[in-house]
């Protein structure tokens, strides 16, 4: 018998087993934290968006597109266009470029730096002139011959007008403060040498000693003034005749490049369809050989017309004008021996001589020192001779100037002087044979530097026009020829 258990209650009448549920009895959901210790049931916060990529840049894009385009053949075929494109205007700007500089420098040759260093010769020139011009004129006496006031009036006029066109052209140069010098000494000159002419008609011995002076202000200021200007202007032409001759070496690398690089093209181009000839590409090689073979001949010939000029004309230029300011300097001394009169003495190798006598000794050997180069510079008959002609009165001079210094050292003044300033026989002959030899010479130079030094322009003269429009029409071909073959492709 069954009994129940000890302090359990019967179960009530008619209740059954207790039925199990089927889902069993789920616990509350535990409320979320918030971060940090927040209060228990408060909603919690809407995650972080996921960070967003950095945004690439324009060029990255590019880059990648190229590289993406790189790999097929009609990127490939635009890459290859657009860099025959920039190789030939990179040809043709610098070409250009560079013969506009070598042309540019050549006219400057032509047209500015060869007539300022003959301008500046020319003053020089004068000056020494007026000078000896001066000088002639006071051993005359009171009166002058009208000849040598005439040559002075001459020299002293060239030299003015020969300073106002320096001034005009070389305005903030660095020969403008040797111009503004020259100018301010020229009225000084003037003013010592009508002193002298006054003292001296009144026959006033300190006549002579303003003639002095006067000729020291011009032999140790004016002169030195004047042939700074003349070097200063042969330094700028000698850096202009450089500019106008150097090679285009850049232009040549750039169109040995291009040509190249067109070749190449158009071997890539038979080696892929089996076509010989790509016409746009052949146009493209065409110009730029055209462009290549006119550079390098134009500038040779250029090249070799303004060394011709530079050789034949320039330095025989700069000799000759050397040789007539020696023989200038020569006649001064020579005539203020006599205004001297033994006043003036140095000491030579322990020997007392005559100051003006020795430095006519010296002019005279520069005098033929120039002559013979220049007899050797000469390169035809027409040149030669004005040269020869000088050659021999410059050894005559010598003599009559020997028996002259004789007569004088001898005490016999007048006669000294009829051999320097009198007619026949006398010295003045001789120097006015060689001025007038070296005149006609330097006219012949001049010629011959004009002709060669235009020639040499004219070599360069349409090349940085045409080397431009070849250039567009290569560039044309180029982008032509490659974009038949990318039609190809459509």
């Amino acid at each position: 018998m069954n009994r129940p258990p000890k302090g359990s209650a019967a179960p009530p009448p008619g209740a059954g087993t207790p039925t199990v549920s089927a889902v069993p009895p789920q616990s509350p959901p535990v409320p979320a934290q918030r971060p940090g210790g927040g209060a228990p049931g408060a909603p919690a916060p809407a995650s972080p968006p996921p960070p967003t990529p950095p945004r690439r840049t324009a060029f990255a894009e590019g880059v990648d597109r190229l590289r993406a385009a790189a790999v097929t053949e009609p990127g490939r075929l635009r890459i290859i266009g657009a860099l025959l494109a920039a190789l030939v205007v990179a040809f043709g700007t610098v070409t250009a470029w560079q013969m506009h500089e070598r042309s540019s420098a050549a006219r400057d040759v032509r047209y500015r730096s060869q007539p300022l260093t003959s301008e500046a010769a020319d003053i020089y020139r004068s000056l020494a002139e007026a000078n000896t011009a001066a000088s002639s004129g006071f051993l005359a006496g009171g009166q002058e011959t009208e000849e040598s006031r005439d040559r002075y009036e001459k020299g002293i006029r060239t030299a003015a007008e020969g300073l106002v066109t320096a001034a005009n052209s070389d305005a903030g140069s660095p020969s403008a403060d040797t111009i503004a010098e020259l100018n301010r000494l020229l009225p000084e000159y003037k003013g010592l040498i009508e002193r002298a002419r006054t003292y001296n008609r009144q026959g006033f011995p300190v006549g002579g000693a303003y003639l002095r002076y006067a000729n020291e202000k011009m032999q140790q200021d004016m002169l030195p003034a004047a042939e700074d200007l003349y070097e200063t202007e042969r330094r700028r032409l000698s850096a202009d005749y450089g500019d106008a001759e150097s090679y285009p070496w850049a232009a040549i690398a750039l169109g040995l490049l291009a040509l190249g690089a067109l070749g190449w093209a158009q071997h890539r181009n038979y080696r892929r369809t089996n076509r010989v000839f790509n016409h746009g590409l052949v146009t493209a090689t065409a110009t730029t050989t055209v462009v290549l073979l006119w550079l390098v001949v134009g500038h040779s010939v250029a090249r070799s017309n303004l060394g011709d000029s530079q050789d034949h004309g320039v330095r025989s230029l700069n000799v000759l004008q050397d040789a007539r300011i020696a023989s200038l300097k020569a006649r001064g001394n020579e005539n203020l021996t006599l205004v001297a009169r033994g006043a003036q003495t140095k000491k030579v190798g322990g020997e007392t001589v005559d100051a003006y006598d020795f430095d006519f000794g010296k002019n005279m050997d520069a005098l033929g020192k120039g002559l013979a180069e220049a007899a050797r510079l000469a390169d035809d008959a027409a040149g030669q001779r004005p040269v020869t002609a000088a050659n021999r009165n410059m050894a005559e001079w010598k003599k009559r100037h020997a028996a002259a210094r004789e007569q004088d050292e001898n005490g016999n003044y007048q006669q000294a002087l009829d051999l320097v300033i009198g007619g026949e026989g006398a010295t003045v002959e001789c120097f006015d044979g060689v001025d007038a030899a070296l005149a006609a010479a330097l006219e012949h130079e001049e010629r011959e530097f004009e002709q060669a030094a235009g020639d040499g322009l004219d070599a360069m003269g349409h090349l940085p026009q045409g080397a431009g429009v070849l250039a567009a029409l290569g560039v044309a071909g180029a982008l032509l020829g490659i974009g038949r073959r990318l039609s190809e492709y459509r």
